[in-house]
């Protein structure tokens, strides 16, 4: 039998009966309307990343739905209390803090228009609140650049920040690893799965920060 735990309760059980027994684990999210990557990181190691191609949804709501069925499979995975086994899920350790990267607030080098911003933008908050309302843990947002800054990555002038973030991964966690396409070229998926991976680390590293105060 499943049943999903309170994390109120849970998180006071949990320190009541030893630090050490702790393992704080932070899902990072990175929304897009094209492909949105899922990250969970867990006392600073990767311990999942996934992604869910949206494009071939045709509008938001359709996009919705289709994300929302893919934050349920990752709640079941992590929220959802096995009596049987004292897990919660297919881990050891619940998701206690979750991570956003914020929406674009500006035009990027004349790429972005304000309808996709807008899109964009009105996609985040819908996500958000499916991502509040499943796990009841407000989500916290923070910004691309935060969020390398905070997982001690520096993207030098004149590079790409995703194709520096996806190397620093591939050639620092051996637990990240990429499909290429018959060219040669990492799948598009890659770098949002990336990026989610960067927020949760950064979500960890600000919560260790804070533990400490």
């Amino acid at each position: 039998m499943t049943t999903c735990s309170n994390k109120t309760t849970l998180k006071q059980e949990t320190a009541s009966s030893g630090a050490n027994t702790r393992c704080e684990m932070v899902l990072g999210v990175d929304i897009s309307t094209s492909i949105t990557g899922f990250a969970v990181v867990g006392d600073g190691h990767i311990v999942y990343y996934d992604s869910i191609d949206l494009r071939k949804h045709k509008d938001v709501f359709e996009k919705t739905i289709a994300i929302k069925e893919k934050l349920l499979d990752i709640f079941e995975m992590y929220q959802c209390e096995n009596e049987n086994t004292m897990r919660f899920g297919n881990s050891e350790y619940p998701i206690e803090h979750i991570y956003i990267e914020q929406s674009l607030h500006m035009f990027m080098g004349g790429k972005s228009s304000a309808k996709t911003l807008s899109t964009l933008t009105r996609f985040n908050g819908i996500v958000s609140w499916l991502i509040y309302e499943l796990f009841e843990i407000k989500p916290e947002f923070i910004s691309a650049s935060s969020a390398r800054k905070r997982a001690g990555i520096k993207v030098p002038r004149g590079q790409k920040a995703k194709q520096v973030v996806l190397q620093h991964l591939l050639e620092t966690e051996s637990a990240f690893t990429i499909e290429y396409t018959k060219h040669g070229n990492p799948k598009p998926e890659s770098y949002d799965r990336a990026d989610a991976i960067v927020v949760a680390m950064a979500g960890h590293n600000i919560e260790v920060e804070q533990d400490k105060l």
